[in-house]
């Protein structure tokens, strides 16, 4: 036991060296040519000009971007303030042809795994009788994101992540075929030691296991060797993005999914990683608050494809398909199954919002409730105004954030954008037991997501995600009662943010003028 606490010491420390080196190396690389830019621009009067020409034509050009406009403000203004610097960042950190390059591998992709999605109108016409509501946003996910409705699957909703994980080990242990597993975070301590003896067992069994992280999320856990250890006890592996010295923007967009998936007949989703504070074997943030759904039948499908699409595009070559089909076997309604289930996946590399306006449909649906919970709460003005004219037509508009932060200056963020939302009506609570990582909404008991994208511009805008609707189901009374017990754990701080004095309201005002550039 002491020789293995030795060992995770150092790995963790040697994970983390990594990170830092590397954001070292970044800073290093924006600030030589931010001083090269300002120097250069500097030294002739024609390079001044050219500078506040390609600077005013940059200007435009995200100007009439398709993005929100509180993304766009603040580059725009580093721009008119410092047009070398504020272009020469934007050029690096903004999009480029490694993500055009990206974009065109998941098309490739995409092309051939979408069609093998079973797309049954009639589905979409039973829902539209039950709730019309419930309707149009899956029919938005399905138009934007080419994921399906389905019914005949059984959606099971844990409160608590330890209780996903034990159902999670037990359906993986009864693997005949292929385990797939697809996470932002792994950690390679307990909780992921008692998943990998259940994936060498059925890999040693002819299994097909899969395991795919990414890097940045999983380096201050694992070292780089650890992709080699999977793959020598049978288990193929491979790392989303791997960091290194060189900026580029596709570090920018991570992979920020939670995906398991067993034989294609079950499978898992939700907001927790497999790292031991997401249980409660470490406490480093007080209790830590995270959740989950079970999915059995066959939505589970679109939970395989948005797996295989990461897999395939997303990493290096290794073990890439040839045939897509034999991963999605037809899946029988289960006897348990009720109501309705849409799994579904967000991609930052093209033109569409999916997460952001699925969360905005929903809050525009509701007509008595609509409860969020998010561990970080950094939004657009769309979203913002999208919850506040919901509260004043007299829904009851809540958020849950964290009472205790994992990241200081995120907190500070998150509560820079409570004024907002409490002028307009809506409620403010902070889970007081300690950190909430769950990312979900309900409303009307009628429908509710759970999933991995945060009320965030990175969860939103940067990262490559996945969430699930369900609807019309037990789940949505049993994730509407976790909410209720979430409220009886927090403190309300509606009253306390309702007027800011001017030292805090102008500080915060500088943290959401820098939160779009994180």
């Amino acid at each position: 036991m002491a020789g293995q606490t030795i060992e995770k010491t150092r790995e963790v420390r040697n994970g983390t060296l990594r990170l830092i080196v590397a954001a070292i190396a970044i800073v290093i690389e924006l600030v030589i040519v931010a001083v090269f830019a300002q120097y250069f621009s500097e030294q002739a009067k024609w390079l001044a000009v050219l500078t506040r020409i390609i600077a005013a034509f940059t200007i435009l050009v995200i100007y009439n971007t398709d993005v929100t406009a509180s993304l766009k403000v603040p580059w725009i203004t580093i721009i008119m303030v410092a047009p070398a610097v504020g272009v020469a960042l934007c050029l690096l950190v903004g999009e480029n042809g490694i993500v055009k390059g990206m974009r065109k591998d998941f098309q490739k992709v995409e092309a051939k795994l979408f069609p093998l999605l079973d797309n049954d109108p009639e589905v979409s016409k039973v829902l539209s009788a039950v709730d019309k509501r419930a309707a149009n946003i899956s029919h938005y996910i399905t138009q934007s994101s080419s994921y399906p409705l389905y019914d005949g699957t059984a959606v099971t909703y844990y409160p608590d992540a330890t209780a996903g994980i034990e159902a999670q080990k037990d359906a993986m242990r009864t693997a005949q075929d292929f385990i797939f597993m697809e996470y932002h975070a792994i950690e390679d301590a307990e909780s992921w030691h008692e998943v990998q003896e259940i994936l060498e067992e059925r890999a040693a069994a002819g299994v097909e296991v899969r395991v795919f992280y990414d890097d940045m999320g999983s380096i201050g856990f694992i070292t780089t060797d650890f992709v080699g250890r999977l793959r020598e006890r049978g288990i193929k592996a491979k790392v989303f993005n791997p960091m290194g010295g060189l900026l580029n923007v596709i570090f920018n967009n991570r992979d920020h999914r939670k995906i398991t998936v067993v034989d294609g007949k079950v499978g898992f989703t939700g907001g927790y990683n497999i790292a031991n504070e997401y249980f409660n074997i470490t406490h480093p943030f007080g209790h830590w608050k995270d959740t989950g759904v079970r999915l059995e039948g066959p939505a589970v499908r679109n939970l395989t494809v948005a797996f295989l699409e990461m897999w395939n595009a997303g990493g290096d070559p290794y073990s890439n398909d040839d045939d897509f089909a034999r991963w999605l076997p037809a899946v029988a309604p289960s006897l348990n199954a009720q109501g309705f289930v849409q799994p579904y996946a967000d991609l930052p590399i093209d033109d569409k919002r999916v997460g952001e306006d699925v969360y905005i449909s929903v809050v525009e649906a509701a007509q008595d409730y609509a409860w969020f919970v998010t561990p970080y709460l950094i939004i657009t003005d769309e979203m913002i105004h999208a919850m506040g004219l919901a509260a004043q037509r007299g829904v009851d508009v809540r958020i849950i954030t964290p009472g205790i932060p994992d990241k200081k200056i995120v907190y500070s963020m998150t509560r820079s954008y409570y004024y907002s939302l409490i002028r307009n009506g809506v409620r403010i609570f902070e889970y007081t037991p300690g950190f909430c990582h769950c990312k979900m909404s309900v409303i009307d008991d009628v429908l509710a997501t759970c999933g991995t994208i945060n009320l965030d511009y990175r969860s939103l805008y940067h990262h490559f995600e996945n969430g699930c609707m369900y609807c019309d189901c037990d789940a949505v009374a049993d994730t509407k009662a976790d909410f209720e017990w979430m409220f009886a754990q927090s403190r309300e701080v509606t009253e306390t943010y309702s007027n800011p004095a001017a030292g805090r309201y102008l500080h915060h005002l500088v943290l959401r003028f820098l939160a779009a550039l994180l």
